[in-house]
């Protein structure tokens, strides 16, 4: 994970600390169940209620959603207003676009094995605030914490 501020042109800090990272996994389940579980998001509070406590589906237009999320990510409290695209079964993506996390981006690509799925997560989580200041004295557990939420999601994919 690298982790790091970001300086303007003019060589003052930008307004967020950024998290990127990249990762991936194998989940023992076919591609379109593993991309089932992972882009449902309509249904995240009732699958992984201790990471997603409410979820509230603002607009939905084909293959794009505008989604309101209450998220747990480890102790880090946050609320955001998504936009979930989806390419079904090989991509889905998700789009901070408002709230604690704004400008944030995350990308699940769903590779299909003999039997099996590889998925390929990039994610570049942008933070303000409260979360910003954590992030930089020491709280930097975001790719545990989202590797946390990602293996909930195989479990659920593989049973």
């Amino acid at each position: 994970m690298t982790s790091s501020t970001v300086y303007t042109l003019g060589g003052e800090a930008a307004k967020t600390t950024l998290a990127r990272f990249s990762s991936e996994i194998i989940v023992e389940a076919k591609r379109d169940r593993v991309y089932d579980i992972f882009s449902d998001y309509g249904n995240y509070q009732n699958i992984v209620p201790q990471h997603f406590p409410s979820v509230r589906i603002r607009s939905v237009r084909g293959d794009l959603a505008v989604v309101e999320e209450h998220i747990n990510l480890g102790s880090t409290e946050m609320l955001v207003m998504a936009r979930h695209v989806s390419k079904k079964p090989v991509l889905h993506e998700v789009f901070i676009i408002g709230g604690d996390a704004k400008g944030s981006h995350i990308k699940h690509e769903f590779i299909e094995l003999d039997g099996y799925t590889k998925v390929l997560i990039d994610v570049d989580f942008k933070f303000k605030g409260k979360m910003k200041i954590s992030h930089m004295f020491g709280r930097n557990d975001v790719m545990r914490d989202y590797d946390a939420i990602v293996s909930d999601f195989a479990k659920i994919a593989e049973n």
